[in-house]
């Protein structure tokens, strides 16, 4: 009986790699025939498992060991240098009913460029990163493949009075970051990225590329933080450029629950969104890798502006924190890019253009909105959740207001607007990887957002897609009926979701670009 069962496993194994061998090389053919171009860029284009480059390609932008460990690998993976390969590698896709995942700079919180329970390929646009600034009209053009680092510095070269209002970690990438909205420290001046693109470029499901004109007014308003990936692949973003001052200033004061860090974030809910719209104060309190018995609340700031405007604005505003003048740092807004990312204000501009994480560790996330302050025992028993966690475990409260307030939540699908004094990313980070270690850490954040619930939005409990979570609703790959989205779908787009169910019926009625966690067809 063993030696039959060993037989049977072992020809299935042979059947299995004999048929991935075919797929790949009718994937090939399929390409060729499409882009009508030469075997050697194919080659050089598609990437099988047993490519040596397979391997390097896969893990390099990477950011979390957790998906290195699983089985659920794209049979090919595609690294376009070219449009016309990224239509064929789709058209070839629809052909052989496989799915579609992308890459632009590996962020995504829950890994589904690396993780699909059906076989399927990646694009991966690291090869698709040009970036066109226009000083005269302030706008530039940046493919999706770009990282935020990459676009900031490139703007610093050419202009010392103009940024961008997106993300802080530089290694994103810019295709996934404005399909889901994305913020960063200007969101209360300007608002989020998505707020800025003024046109697009996007492959369908028939593989056409289409601009804002050709797709026209709904699907173009759903890309911009709707999830573009449930609707096409973003080749490149138009966006508006934003002024700001040649010299801004920025600080980080720590406090310790032994130094009254309690009463000071009680007291930060009341006042940050109220704050002038050019200061920024974000929180980010962790208890030091659950080797502190305190838990630290680091007060990390950008003002646009110079010291001498910011002291008069804090000891008004914010005395309690006790703002003095030599804890502040005037820089330039690249310098500011630089700090916030981790960076000394005078380390060279071009570490920016490293897509690659240096610290990697596995980790998991999720969100919340606050629209009322959470009383001071609220917090304390968070402190207490943190100092019980036996890893790197932290909250990061970015501030809302000031512009956010100003626009409507149905102006583009991302619709956390005017009524929110903060969003809230908890995060729990691991080096030692294993089910066990995996499982531990997940069931202690799953335990903190429950007991979160009390004090955040309610109906829907919303949460940000760019920190996507699984565990809010299905997450089946596909065929996710319209009822069954809606319980992830109200939570990251709110009263957006329909309306994005319906444009999704309109141009992707057979569900071509779909995930865990794409927005569904009506039908």
């Amino acid at each position: 009986m063993g030696y039959l069962r060993l037989f049977l496993i072992l020809l299935l194994s042979i059947s299995y790699a004999a048929s991935t061998l075919l797929v790949d090389k009718s994937f090939r053919e399929c390409m060729l025939t499409q882009v009508g171009g030469y075997s050697e860029s194919i080659k050089r284009t598609v990437l099988s498992t047993s490519s040596s480059l397979y391997p390097q390609v896969l893990e390099s932008l990477q950011q979390n060991p957790r998906w290195l460990n699983s089985s659920s690998k794209p049979f090919l993976i595609i690294t376009p240098s070219h449009e016309s390969e990224i239509q064929a590698a789709i058209i070839c896709s629809k052909k052989f009913g496989v799915q579609i995942r992308v890459r632009s700079g590996g962020h995504d919180y829950e890994g589904l460029s690396y993780l699909c329970k059906v076989p399927y390929i990646m694009i991966d646009f690291t090869n698709i990163r040009s970036i066109d600034i226009n000083l005269a009209e302030e706008t530039a053009w940046v493919q999706a493949g770009a990282t935020l680092g990459e676009l900031y510095y490139k703007i610093s070269k050419a202009s010392n009075v103009h940024g961008f209002p997106a993300g802080i970690c530089p290694s994103v990438g810019m295709g996934g970051h404005i399909s889901g909205g994305g913020f960063g420290t200007m969101l209360r001046k300007y608002g989020i990225a998505a707020d800025h693109v003024l046109d697009a470029r996007l492959v369908d499901a028939n593989g056409k590329i289409l601009d804002r004109k050709s797709m026209g007014e709904d699907l173009f308003w759903a890309i911009r933080g709707g999830s573009a990936t449930s609707f096409g692949v973003i080749l490149a973003w138009k966006i508006r450029l934003v002024k700001v001052p040649p010299i801004v200033t920025g600080f980080n004061i720590l406090r310790t629950l032994e130094e009254g860090a309690t009463k000071l974030i009680y007291k930060w809910q009341y006042i940050a969104h109220k704050l002038h719209e050019d200061l920024f104060i974000r929180i980010v309190a962790q208890n030091n890798g659950g080797n502190s018995k305190t838990v630290q609340a680091s007060f990390n700031s950008l003002f646009l502006g110079g010291i001498d405007m910011l002291i008069p604005i804090m000891n008004q505003s914010f005395p309690e924190l006790g703002l003095q003048a030599k804890d502040c740092i005037e820089m330039s807004w690249i310098q500011s890019v630089l700090y916030f990312a981790g960076y000394n204000k005078w380390d060279p501009p071009e570490l920016l253009l490293n897509r690659v994480t240096t610290y990697k560790s596995s980790f998991k996330a999720k969100s919340d909105f606050v629209q009322v302050p959470i009383p001071e025992t609220g917090l304390e028993w968070v402190w207490d959740m943190l100092l019980k966690e036996d890893t790197l475990a932290m909250l990061i409260m970015d501030p809302y207001g000031g512009r956010m307030n100003e626009i409507s939540e149905t102006k583009i699908a991302f619709p956390h607007r005017k009524g929110n004094l903060y969003n809230i990313q908890y995060l729990v980070k691991w080096e030692v990887n294993g089910i066990e270690a995996c499982n531990r850490h997940v069931k202690w954040i799953r335990m903190l957002h429950r007991y979160m619930t009390q004090y955040v939005s309610k109906s829907p409990r919303a949460a940000y897609s760019n920190y996507r979570d699984l565990d809010l609703g299905s997450n089946k790959y596909d065929n996710t009926s319209y009822s069954e989205a809606s319980v992830w779908g109200m939570k990251y787009f709110k009263s957006n979701f329909k309306r994005l169910a319906e444009i999704k019926t309109k141009f992707d009625p057979q569900n071509v670009f779909s995930n865990e966690q794409s927005i569904p067809p009506l039908k």
